[in-house]
């Protein structure tokens, strides 16, 4: 079943559950639209929940993403959702995209699900003419650039701004230097780079991205690492190094990126048995569910609790259960 935000939701609302009876419960989970990763993950989640015996019924709830999850946990409009670490953190201290208005009630139940990087990919041609080799080159040498990446609302616009900074330039002064910042949805990304209406984007890159794919086979491109202040930049707003692995063909090798991180969040007023149930079940289905959303094949339950796979505090029942099996750091 499928939620949207304008139903109302009884966020720790449990049903009487007496000594040897299955929680009785249901549940939202805050995914993304149908067609995204998330709704697959999601979506996963719940049919693992449904099929654990648990009593326990999800709806996943087919709108919002990494930015608008924790707000909407935080005003228990769902009970659990998929977020990425960075945007938890900004949430929490209503900075950036969030300009004030704090998610201070978030709590992480399970870190590490994957990372999410923040790329960039530049035409060849633009590189050929103008002799650049390095992003730095480009940011810092006062010459034209095209620069394409998502609408505002996503979580890419507020990076590439720290990245812009970094090196001493801005969305104004990319403009005064007779450059453009096209910021479009991503089914018009493809035809702009192959156009050369845009010579630089950034994105976030996951494994099989559709448009990321499109772009590599489409459009002459090359990627190219984030620079190291770029990189510890973005470190400052929470976001870690990281590795893009060669996942596209057109890709010659590795380069450096920044992983926003993903994570399960809740509020923190959900009970301890709850945040219990959750955690275990999708710790113990991990395997069955990441067959249906491969970017959680990176999972490693190990590393679930660390501070840099979660941002946030994590739920004290999230944590009785990683410290039951011996899982804690």
């Amino acid at each position: 079943m499928i939620r949207n935000y304008s139903l109302k939701v009884l966020c720790g609302a449990v049903a009487t559950c007496v000594a040897g009876v299955a929680l009785a419960q249901s549940m939202a989970i805050g995914a993304m639209p149908v067609g995204s990763g998330w709704y697959v993950g999601a979506a996963a989640y719940k049919k693992a929940v449904e099929a654990s015996g648990s009593g326990l019924k999800m709806e996943v709830v087919a709108r919002g993403g990494g930015v608008a999850n924790p707000m909407v946990v935080e005003q228990k409009k769902v009970d659990v959702a998929i977020s990425n670490v960075a945007t938890s953190q900004w949430a929490r201290d209503g900075i950036l995209l969030y300009k004030g208005k704090q998610a201070q009630n978030i709590r992480s139940i399970v870190g590490g699900l994957n990372p999410v990087y923040i790329g960039a990919i530049v035409r060849k041609k633009y590189m050929e003419e103008n002799g650049f080799k390095t992003l730095k080159d480009i940011l810092e040498s006062g010459k034209a650039v095209n620069i394409l990446m998502k609408p505002p609302g996503s979580n890419i616009p507020p990076a590439v701004e720290v990245v812009l900074e970094a090196h001493k330039t801005s969305v104004d002064k990319i403009k005064a230097n007779g450059g453009q910042v096209i910021q479009v949805n991503p089914t018009q990304m493809a035809s702009i780079i192959r156009d050369g209406r845009a010579d630089l984007y950034f994105d976030t890159i996951l494994r099989g991205h559709p448009t990321i794919t499109e772009i590599v086979l489409t459009g002459d491109v090359m990627f190219l690492d984030i620079s190291d202040e770029g990189l510890n930049a973005l470190t400052k707003i929470g976001l870690k190094r990281g590795t893009i692995p060669k996942w596209f063909d057109g890709q010659s090798a590795a380069v450096q990126g920044a992983d926003f991180g993903t994570h399960l969040i809740v509020h923190k007023d959900m009970s301890d048995k709850q945040a219990y149930e959750l955690t275990k079940l999708f710790v113990e289905n991990v395997g069955t569910i990441s067959n249906e959303f491969k970017a959680w094949k990176a999972f490693k339950p190990q590393g679930a609790t660390t501070a840099e796979n979660n941002g946030i505090a994590m739920h004290p029942g999230a944590l009785q259960y990683f410290k039951e099996k011996g899982l804690t750091n």
